[in-house]
């Protein structure tokens, strides 16, 4: 369902030069399916064949000719000529600027823009390529190969589920009613390094306001949609800003549904929903209007829909993002990003470059088979040939401090504290193998609960430089005249922002290199 099928029951005033070939809505009926239950490792194929009236395809040949992918160079189709980006760089901002003029306005309460980028596709990149990539890279709900004919195709990894209607046989309105549901998603981030950065980036995006409403305002609009065909009180939110994550993003969710009047059906459904608010904006019509006079080009398929229609009255739609268009040899891209009022317009055009990362990726950057794999030169580490004592005070993150030490490359030895401990090292020292440093572990109780007086009085004598945490800090602490307090509140598994001093940030500190606030 291409984003034109709109024009049809919106009077909107086209500005967009179109491809007169465009089409707005292309309907399959398959005669051969070939199903594959992932749950079970098992597959098979249904083979149809259809009748109406006196009429069957039954007997008829179910073969078409071959229309093999032609790449760019070799594709007459294009005439040569290539344009990289529908919309030159930096131009998108005074988009975003006129939108929060609009807002200002009262005009509209949220817009999605869009631009489109641009690869050419050589005969080693086939739609079936990118699909495969795309498949492992970046795995969604509403993955789809689709041959369009004509020389065009899509290739998508949509995470957004546009309408899906089922009946329904036990409810509280009538039996086999057909309960409609959406999943509006808006509000960005970009995934972390790893999990840990992750779970920070999604605190971020809970507690950002501007995110949230971005998505109140979308799931308004499209519980609105549903109000039209819905049993009274049907419309629920079910789920509210539900975190989902992607291959370099991540989004917040809702999950909306409602049960449908008996006199509407799952086109109905459908139909009402076009085209979803977070893909337009707010009020839809105006915002539609406005997306057609900003844009630089037509948006053809991007912004609609993919799906199935089924014979029983149901149907599983699926918005076509995150979705290369293959034309005439050339791959578009198209990412768009939901302004308000607040946005930024250098962040919004940054969001719609990340959104399309993952899909441009998946067409210039093959997998590098293991024998064309280059390994990388060894790195000389800070710690390569130092040797550390790790003096543990019975702490329950001695050994992940342990292997913290260790990535510098360093030899750790880990030493349960006391007298066994001390003499461990003395023999070292006797052997000629004095450590280069200690390491005063974290630990319960107090500094005087595990003498780290002596242990440190030890390191002194020997000229051993120590580094202490936690207990180990508060043991040297007290161990040079300073005095200890207990927190009116304690802190263990809490964040807490660090500042560093004037000194603490001076070249040759052992701060140096780390931001000067940080949590």
């Amino acid at each position: 369902f291409g984003y034109d099928l709109t024009f049809q029951f919106e009077p909107i005033r086209k500005s967009q030069e179109r491809d007169p070939t465009q089409r707005d809505i292309l309907l399959y009926l398959a005669d051969e399916i070939v199903v594959v239950d992932q749950s079970r490792h098992s597959s098979w194929t249904v083979s149809l064949d259809f009748s109406y009236k006196s009429k069957s395809t039954k007997g008829l040949p179910h073969d078409c000719e071959p229309a093999p992918f032609l790449a760019f160079e070799h594709n007459p189709r294009n005439e040569g000529k290539f344009s990289a980006r529908d919309t030159p760089k930096g131009d998108f901002t005074r988009s975003v600027d006129r939108a929060k003029h609009e807002f200002k306005m009262g005009n509209l309460f949220e817009a999605v823009l869009s631009q489109t980028f641009r690869e050419k596709l050589d005969k080693e990149t086939p739609p079936s390529v990118l699909f495969r990539r795309l498949r492992s890279r970046n795995p969604s709900p509403y993955g789809f190969l689709i041959n369009l004919g004509e020389d065009e195709y899509l290739v998508g990894a949509s995470p957004e589920m546009f309408v899906r209607c089922e009946k329904v046989e036990n409810n509280e309105y009538r039996a086999g009613a057909i309960r409609v549901e959406t999943c509006p998603i808006s509000g960005t981030v970009a995934r972390g390094v790893d999990a840990l950065e992750d779970a920070a980036r999604v605190k971020s995006l809970i507690m950002n306001l501007k995110e949230e409403s971005e998505l109140t305002m979308c799931t308004d609009v499209d519980r609105n949609d549903k109000s039209r065909i819905c049993e009274p009180g049907s419309v629920k939110v079910i789920g509210r800003r539900q975190i989902e994550m992607y291959s370099r993003l991540i989004h917040t969710v809702d999950h909306v549904e409602g049960y449908l009047r008996p006199e509407f059906d799952a086109l109905d459904a459908f139909l009402c929903h076009t085209w979803a608010v977070t893909v337009t904006g707010a009020p839809k019509t105006w915002a539609i209007q406005f997306v057609e006079d900003q844009e630089r080009s037509a948006r053809c398929w991007y912004g609609g829909a993919v799906g199935l229609v089924g014979f029983d009255g149901s149907m599983n739609t699926g918005l076509t993002l995150r979705t290369v268009r293959v034309k005439n040899g050339i791959a578009e891209v198209r990412a768009g990003a939901t302004l308000l009022y607040d946005s930024d317009p250098e962040a919004e055009e940054l969001e719609t470059e990340l959104k399309a990362s993952a899909m441009l990726d998946a067409i210039t950057s093959n997998d590098l088979a293991m024998e064309d794999t280059v390994l990388a030169e060894p790195v000389t580490k800070a710690g390569d040939g130092k040797s550390i004592i790790l003096i543990d005070h019975e702490d329950s993150f001695v050994h992940t401090l342990g292997n913290y030490l260790r990535q510098t490359g360093a030899d750790v030895m880990t030493l349960r504290s006391g007298p066994s401990a001390l003499a461990r090292i003395q023999a070292l020292i006797d052997s000629g193998k004095k450590p280069d440093m200690v390491v005063l572990s974290p630990g319960p109780g107090s500094p005087k609960d595990f003498e780290l007086s002596t242990t440190l009085s030890f390191l002194e004598k020997n000229k051993i430089p120590g580094f202490g945490v936690c207990l180990g800090l508060q043991g040297m602490v007290k161990h040079f005249g300073g005095e200890l307090g207990v927190l009116g509140y304690p802190l263990h598994g809490k964040p807490t922002p660090i500042a560093l001093t004037q000194s603490g940030q001076n070249s040759g500190s052992i701060f140096d290199g780390l931001p000067e606030q940080f949590e």
